[in-house]
This record gives C-alpha cells, structure tokens and sequence, in this order.
C-alpha cells in the first residue's frame, strides 16, 4: 500500500536544489492494437507499414518480405483499407470507432479504480500501433509518478500477435527510462467466468431483441496462420475453450454454436473454418438466420465493424442466407467493465 505520511517524509528531507518529485503513485496502462491517426493514403500507410512491418504480425524473413510490403503492398493497400475505414469513422469525433470505444472504456475503468484505491492510481491507454504511442504513455505515467505500471493488454486470449507484441512494445518503452518501475501484465482473462457472463448476456440480450431466434451463433476470432498454433501458440486452444464455455453458460447444445477465425492474409493456411468460408455454407444448409459475435475483440473495431458486418454479411447473403444478426463487442459495457476491472484488481494484489 502506498503510504502519504512517508512520501511527505520524503519530500522534506530533500535539498533544496534536488529536482521535484512527484508523489508516488501506481500506473495502470490498457493497451489495444492501434488505429491510423486518418483514412487518407498517408495516415493508413504509416499504419499499415508499422502494422505489417511487426515480425511477430509477419514473421517472414525482412530481406524477402519488407521489398513486397514496401514496393506492392504499401502501394496498394492504402487505398482499399482506406475506404474501409472511412465507411465506420467516427466523423463528429474525428477518430476510428476504436479509438472512441477506447476513451469510453478507460474512462469508466478510472471510475472504477477510483473509487476502489482512491487517487493514487493513474488509468490511461496506448496503442500498439499508431497513437497514442506506449511509449509516450509509460513516459507521461513515469513522470507522474507512477513507481509501478501494470500493463494490461485487452486481448481476452493469448495470442504473440497480439498480448505478446503489445508487452514487447510496453517493455521496449522501458528501456528509456532513467528509472525503471517495478512493472507487472494482466494475463489473458479468456476463461475468467465475469468475461464470459459478459458475453453471455450481451448474447442473450441480442436474441430477446431478435426479431426470430437465430439458427446458430457463430463466434468469429481473429485467425493467425495454423503453422502458429503448430509451434506453441496457445492462441487456438484459448478460442476453443471460450466457446465452451460460453455455451455451457448458455446452456446450450453443440449444433448452436460453432467457431471460426476471420481475417485471413497471405497465402498459407490460416485456422480453420474460415469465418467468411463458414457462413456461406451454413446458408446452403439451410441455416437462414445467423448471428455473429467476435469474443476476441474488446472493442468494435475495423474487422468487426466492416470486416463482419459487411464483409462476411455479404457472402452469407450471397449464399442465400436471409437474416443475419451482428452482436456488437462488449466494448463499456458496464458487465464488461466489471470483468476487466476484477482482471485488474487480481493483479494489483501486494501493490495496492
């Protein structure tokens, strides 16, 4: 626990020409994946090139894989994820739905914290990719103090493209501090029974409002190449058992639910089934009602909001599907923001 009276101590004991410090207080940093600062061709291919240029994103070797990206993809792929974006962007706040949802989250979540341990802990966000930068944000916490920063990447499952890109880059931040804080990670809360009532009830939720009972749920997670889960990432599995769990809180029968991965890239072979793959067939089998939902992401974000919602709606139809139901992430919804703030408190343990 943090104590006043010995900070105060402290303070008085300084000579007078030693630099200010600020009093001692505990960071809590929340991390998502990143957002380009606009949708024109420059502020997507900055986000683009950070993006891909990840080697735990892509892991082909630079030398055969930086000329593509530079000289094809960079050229390209501004444009045509441009629009994407440009299709769900937050216009009156100038900014992406993530971004948005986001702010939402950490400022209820620094509600929540307040509340619980007062103002000695800091809440604030960063962005893997893009801005805020993670190290522009460790450096404001350090500089307010913050002896201690807990990390808290909002991935629900462990994946190294995502929990252990976003720690790499939180760690890396560390490296430019004078004074290193005592540092801990909140780990992946997948299993955590308040994040899968969470989704459970913004599932039954959906289906109360449905005009009729979809057929089936699918639970579309983000895919990463087979050949990830084949050398040791837990990824897969994690995705497999929130699935499970969730319809065992739903009381559910396997035939109501099913799992798949979207956003698929490159040539190899990614998880399977394939989201996009999925949907068109369960329509040829007679599946005309479906709804979506995506456990994988904390917030709505560019594959939920246009990839899911336009995209994969899309090839359902075209495959004669009828009614499609998309059920938005859990983004700050209160239950949701109880579940991470558990997350957090858990790890807080001995700090604060």
């Amino acid at each position: 626990m943090l104590d006043a009276k010995n900070m105060t101590e402290t303070k008085n004991n300084l000579p007078p020409d030693h630099p200010a410090v600020p009093q001692e207080k505990i960071g809590i940093l929340l991390a998502n994946l990143g957002t380009p600062d606009n949708y024109d061709y420059w502020s997507m291919r900055r986000y683009l090139n950070e993006f891909l240029s990840d080697r735990r994103v892509i892991d082909y070797s630079p030398w055969k894989w930086q000329p593509l990206l530079q000289l094809v993809i960079l050229t390209k792929r501004p444009f045509t994820s441009g629009a994407a974006y440009k299709s769900i962007w937050n216009e009156e706040q100038g900014e992406s739905p993530l971004m948005t949802i986001t702010k939402d989250q950490t400022a209820k979540i620094t509600e929540a914290m307040k509340s619980r341990y007062g103002d000695n802990v800091v809440v604030d966000f960063c962005m893997r990719y893009g801005n805020p930068s993670t190290k522009s944000k460790v450096r404001a916490l350090v500089e307010q103090g913050c002896r201690k920063i807990l990390f808290f990447p909002l991935y629900p499952q462990y994946a190294g493209a995502t929990t252990a890109t976003a720690n790499d880059q939180f760690f890396r931040a560390l490296i430019n501090e004078k004074w290193v804080p005592e540092v801990r990670t909140v780990p992946p809360y997948f299993a955590r029974a308040s994040y899968i009532d969470a989704l459970a009830q913004s599932i039954e939720k959906a289906y109360a409002a449905a005009e009729s009972k979809p057929d089936i749920l699918v639970c579309s997670y983000h895919g990463v190449p087979k050949r990830y889960l084949l050398e040791g990432d837990p990824y897969h599995c994690q995705c497999q058992k929130t699935t499970r769990l969730l319809k065992e809180r739903l009381g559910w029968a396997d035939t109501d639910i099913v799992t798949t991965f979207q956003s698929r890239f490159g040539p190899e072979e990614w998880l399977k089934p394939y989201t996009v793959e999925e949907v068109a067939r369960l329509a040829e089998n007679g599946k005309k009602h479906i709804a979506v939902c995506a456990p994988a992401f904390s917030a709505d974000c560019i594959e939920t909001l246009e990839e899911i919602n336009e995209e994969i709606k899309e090839s359902f139809e075209e495959a004669g599907g009828e009614h499609f139901t998309y059920i938005p992430c859990l983004n700050d919804d209160d239950a949701h923001i109880a579940a991470l703030s558990e997350a957090i408190e858990d790890s807080l343990k001995g700090w604060a």
